[in-house]
C-alpha cells in the first residue's frame, strides 16, 4: 500500500512517524495531511537508505537542490560531490537532472548515495534515449517515455516530474498569447516538440492511468510539472499557464483516489505582487496539494546574482503558502551550476524558507530566532555560530578581523549591546 492508502485506511506507517518526530508534531496529524492529500511524504520503496522527509501544510518550508550534468560536463564523480554538499548544506530533497553521460548510472549513485528523497525528470532521459536510438526526441515513443518511468520508478526515484498539463489545448493558448519567452521548461519544450510534431496528444496526459498504475506500485509521489511556467516576468500568470494549472487540479484529484501522492508545479519568474495569488490560486485549484516553486524570481535582470532574486521570491511564496522551494543558484541561466554554486543556492533557498516559516507561524520557527537574539545580547560568539544556518560561514566572517574585546570588529568598545546591557546592570561586559 502506498502511504497515502495506509492514511486513508487510518493506519500511521513507520515513514509517518519519522515526520512526525522531526516536525515535532504527533503522527496523527501527519497521517491526517497524508489522507487529504494536504501532505506528501516522496519514499519510494526501493530508496532503502531513505530518511523519510513530509512536505506540505503545517510542516517547515522544505527546499530541493537540483544536480545533474550536462551534455558539456559533468561526470558520476562530479554529481556525487554535489550531492555530499547538498547533504552537508541542509537541503531536504535532491533532483538528478542529468542530460548527459551514462544517465542511469548516475541516477543509480546518487540514489545510493542519498538518504534524502530523490527526484527527477524522467522524459530527459526518454528524448535523450530517442536521440541516439531513432535521430531525434520528436521520434520517441509513448512506450519509450513509460519504459523510463518504469526504469527510474524501480531504482528508487522518490518523486518524478511529469509534465502532464501540457496538452494540445495549452500549445493552442500559447500560440495564440505571443509570449516574451515561449517556453523555458526543458521537459515541457521536449514534449511540445513531439506533440507538434506527431500531431498527438501529450501521452502523460492521454495515459494518465498508466502512469498512476506505476507510480503507485512503487509509491513513487508525482510532482506535476509546469512546462508552461513563465520564464520572463512579462508571461507571469498568462493563459498558457493557467491552462496547465486548470488541468493539473484535475489529475491530482485522479492521483487521489488513485492512492497516488501528488504535488503541483509552479513558477517561475513573478513579480512580486503575483507571487500570493499564484500561491492562493494553485491551493484552491488543485484542493491543497503541496505547492513546489521554482524560486520564484522577481527579476530577470539579476543574473550572476539570481540565487537572490530566487530568495526574495521564495521567502513570499513560503509565506503565502508554498510548501517547497526549489532553489535558484548564481548559475541560474548562465551555466551548469558547480558545487560552489550549489552550497550558495541552499543556504539562499533555506533562509527564505526559515523566513516563510516564521510568517507561517510554524512550530519553533520563532523560537530560533529568539534564541539568537539572546545569543547576540550576551555576544556569545560561539552559541550565535551554532544556532546559525551556516555554522562555519558564521566563524569564518566573525574571525576575519579581530576584535581586541569581546564585541566584534563592526564596533568594537562602541558595542551597544554591550554598552547598554552594562548601564543597565543586566550583565557586565568588559570591551
Amino acid at each position: 500500500m502506498t502511504q497515502l492508502e495506509l492514511a486513508k485506511e487510518g493506519i500511521i506507517s513507520p515513514q509517518m512517524e519519522s515526520v512526525a518526530q522531526y516536525e515535532g508534531v504527533e503522527a496523527e496529524f501527519i497521517r491526517r495531511g497524508v489522507a487529504q492529500g494536504t501532505i506528501v511524504i516522496p519514499a519510494n520503496t526501493e530508496h532503502t537508505n531513505l530518511v523519510p522527509c513530509g512536505i506540505g501544510q503545517g510542516l517547515k518550508t522544505k527546499v530541493n537542490a537540483n544536480i545533474g550534468t550536462s551534455s558539456d560536463y559533468g561526470t558520476t564523480e562530479t554529481e556525487l560531490e554535489k550531492l555530499r554538499v547538498v547533504i552537508d548544506c541542509g537541503a531536504d530533497a535532491v533532483m538528478d537532472l542529468s542530460t548527459g553521460g551514462d544517465i542511469a548510472a548516475i541516477r543509480r549513485a546518487i540514489i545510493a548515495a542519498s538518504s534524502l528523497p530523490v527526484g527527477t525528470v524522467p522524459i530527459y532521459q526518454a528524448g535523450i534515449e530517442a536521440i541516439d536510438r531513432h535521430g531525434a526526441i520528436v521520434r520517441m515513443t509513448a512506450d519509450d517515455l513509460f519504459a523510463a518511468i518504469e526504469e527510474q520508478a524501480r531504482d528508487g526515484v522518490d518523486f518524478i516530474t511529469v509534465h502532464c498539463g501540457v496538452t494540445q489545448s495549452a500549445i493552442a493558448r500559447l500560440k495564440r498569447q505571443e509570449r516574451v519567452a515561449d517556453v523555458v521548461s526543458r521537459g515541457g519544450a521536449f514534449l511540445i516538440g513531439w506533440m507538434l510534431y506527431n500531431e498527438r496528444e501529450n501521452p502523460l496526459y492521454e495515459q494518465y492511468d498508466r502512469l498512476l498504475e506505476l507510480a503507485r506500485k512503487f509509491d513513487v509521489t508525482l510532482s506535476l510539472g509546469d512546462g508552461m511556467r513563465p520564464g520572463s516576468l512579462a508571461d507571469a500568470t498568462d493563459r498558457p499557464q493557467i491552462e496547465e494549472l486548470l488541468t493539473s487540479g484535475e489529475l491530482v484529484e485522479r492521483a487521489r483516489q488513485a492512492g497516488v501522492q501528488v504535488m503541483v508545479e509552479g513558477p517561475g519568474h513573478l513579480p512580486l505582487n503575483q507571487i500570493a495569488t499564484n500561491v492562493q490560486l494553485e491551493k484552491t485549484i488543485c484542493k491543497g496539494a503541496p505547492f513546489y516553486v521554482l524560486g520564484p524570481l522577481v527579476t530577470d535582470v539579476a543574473a550572476g546574482y539570481d540565487h537572490i532574486t530566487g530568495a526574495i521570491g521564495g521567502a513570499i511564496a513560503a509565506a503565502a503558502g508554498s510548501d517547497f522551494l526549489c532553489y535558484v543558484t548564481p548559475a541560474e541561466h548562465l551555466s551548469l551550476p558547480d558545487s560552489e554554486d550549489v552550497r550558495q543556492g541552499i543556504f539562499a533557498a533555506r533562509i527564505a524558507a526559515h523566513a516563510g516559516d516564521i510568517a507561517k507561524g510554524v512550530k519553533d520557527a520563532e523560537q530560533w530566532d529568539r534564541q539568537m537574539s539572546l545569543a547576540r545580547k550576551k555576544l556569545d560568539w560561539e552559541e550565535q555560530a551554532r544556532l546559525s544556518l551556516d555554522p562555519e560561514r558564521s566563524r569564518q566572517v566573525h574571525g576575519k578581523h579581530a576584535s581586541a574585546g569581546s564585541a566584534c570588529s563592526m564596533c568594537g568598545q562602541f558595542c551597544a549591546m554591550a554598552l547598554v546591557a552594562e548601564s543597565l546592570g543586566v550583565f557586565a561586559v568588559k570591551c
